[in-house]
């Protein structure tokens, strides 16, 4: 139950951090609004997997799933551009978090 709540955890990172970005300096209310609800679900959530997984995983897995869809969201929004270096590096990242879950 921790790594599913880690990696839905994970999944609100990305969007808290989208949302942050939108939100023009907390200017706008809608993105601001959902900034604040998705970063206090998405830490307590890690918060949670902590009591079950080490810091270090559950950390590294949480923050690694939250920046690869932040990167991957901006570049399907077309708000980045997409390079073979940066969908190798992502890879890269995504290897490393499905690792640290195969050896823990």
């Amino acid at each position: 139950m921790a790594w599913l709540i880690l990696v839905l955890s994970g999944v609100l990172e990305a969007v808290w951090a989208t949302a942050l970005g939108m939100s023009d300096n907390f200017r706008r209310w809608r993105p601001t609004a959902v900034f604040v609800v998705a970063m206090i679900t998405s830490l307590a959530g890690l918060a949670y997997a902590m009591t079950e997984l080490p810091t270090g995983t559950a950390y590294a897995v949480w923050v690694g799933i939250g920046a690869t869809l932040t990167v991957v969201w901006a570049i399907a929004t077309k708000r980045e551009a997409a390079s073979t270096a940066r969908v190798v590096l992502l890879c890269v990242l995504v290897g490393s978090v499905v690792g640290l879950k195969v050896v823990s």
